[in-house]
């Protein structure tokens, strides 16, 4: 009995993607959503231990997920879909209002706050995809937190 133990620990340690990257997600929210509002966003902290990129999310909850960031162009706040977010080894990157994030599109139903969004973030480091399940607690709107279409 034990030789199998040992030997089948063994084959599930072998069959780990090699090169696979250490990611870690901390305060991982999204914002609540009035009745009739077909999107949101989330926002968290990703960590990783090798320079990887964040290449895609989803979600069984919403429809559609999109990376996006959100930048300055002359005097207009101006958002757009990314195909990849560079995760620098050992750097934390902030998805956050205003700045980079994940596009929840398409809702079926409000966001209550309270409620928690199952979301997977794909993950590309040295060739290989992984992927890294998150929830998201969803929060009520802040004043300090801009709304998504924000000009200034």
């Amino acid at each position: 009995m034990k030789y199998t133990l040992a030997g089948a620990l063994l084959i599930g340690f072998i069959s780990l993607p090699a090169g696979a990257a250490n990611i870690s997600v901390t305060d991982a929210w999204a914002r609540a959503t009035m009745p009739g509002q077909k999107v949101s966003g989330a926002y968290m902290r990703i960590r990783s231990d090798t320079d990887a990129r964040l290449v895609g999310a989803s979600s069984p909850a919403v429809p559609r997920v999109e990376v996006h960031e959100m930048k300055m162009d002359g005097d207009v706040m101006r958002m757009r879909e990314l195909k990849s977010l560079d995760l620098p080894k050992g750097k934390t990157v902030s998805l956050e209002p205003g700045g980079f994030h994940i596009m929840l599109m398409n809702l079926p139903k409000p966001i209550a706050a309270g409620e928690i969004i199952p979301l997977t973030l794909v993950v590309e480091s040295d060739g290989k995809r992984q992927t890294v399940e998150v929830k998201a607690e969803a929060r009520a709107a802040m004043p300090s937190q801009p709304m998504q279409h924000h000009h200034h």
